[in-house]
């Protein structure tokens, strides 16, 4: 947590716990799968739930969409927040300390994820007749890109959790609302 992954050495860590680099080895081939053993089953369950959201939502049928837009990713929202507090430590590994592993890109790929999801319910509003106009690809790519950070900076910071919940709230109002309008309705 002190260095980050990639300038923690392994001297350093297998050290820091009283332990030699050899009988390091008896546990893990590589720091690599230190950091993996820490993180790994964390930065899935974020992915994942995520994921499992953009799915439900994309499954509700499409003249329900546009009144329940914020709902199942609301919900999403507070779940990933409530989890990341129960595992704080891990997921702050995750956020300020994976440079170097596959785990520095969780924003870029829930990014990508809402992304797709973004143009699907445009497709959606298209077929009910209420067209969003079409989104600069760069404008997009920085808002989702903020709301996600704004989102992580939660976590980073270690809000209180009862505070962090009501920003969840009133980041959920304000991102909805600014969609709402790009998307032209």
């Amino acid at each position: 947590m002190e260095k980050g992954y990639r300038d923690a050495s392994l001297r350093n860590i297998v050290k820091s716990v009283g332990m030699t680099t050899g009988a390091f080895y008896g546990y893990y081939k590589s720091k690599e799968e230190l950091f993996e053993a820490l993180v790994g089953e964390h930065y899935e369950y974020i992915l994942s739930r995520f994921k499992a959201a953009q799915r439900e939502f994309a499954e509700l049928p499409c003249e329900l969409q546009p009144d329940l837009m914020g709902d199942i990713s609301g919900m999403c929202m507070y779940d990933i927040l409530h989890y990341a507090y129960a595992h704080l430590s891990e997921c702050k590994l995750i956020l300020c300390c994976s440079e170097g592993t596959r785990f520095s890109g969780l924003i870029d790929e829930m990014v990508r994820i809402e992304t797709e999801a973004t143009h699907a319910y445009q497709e959606v509003l298209r077929q009910l007749g209420r067209p969003s106009p079409a989104i600069d690809p760069a404008l997009e790519h920085i808002l989702i890109t903020g709301m996600f950070h704004t989102f992580f900076e939660l976590v980073i910071h270690e809000m209180p959790p009862h505070d962090a919940e009501n920003y969840v709230k009133d980041m959920r109002a304000f991102y909805t609302a600014g969609w709402m309008k790009i998307m032209g309705q």
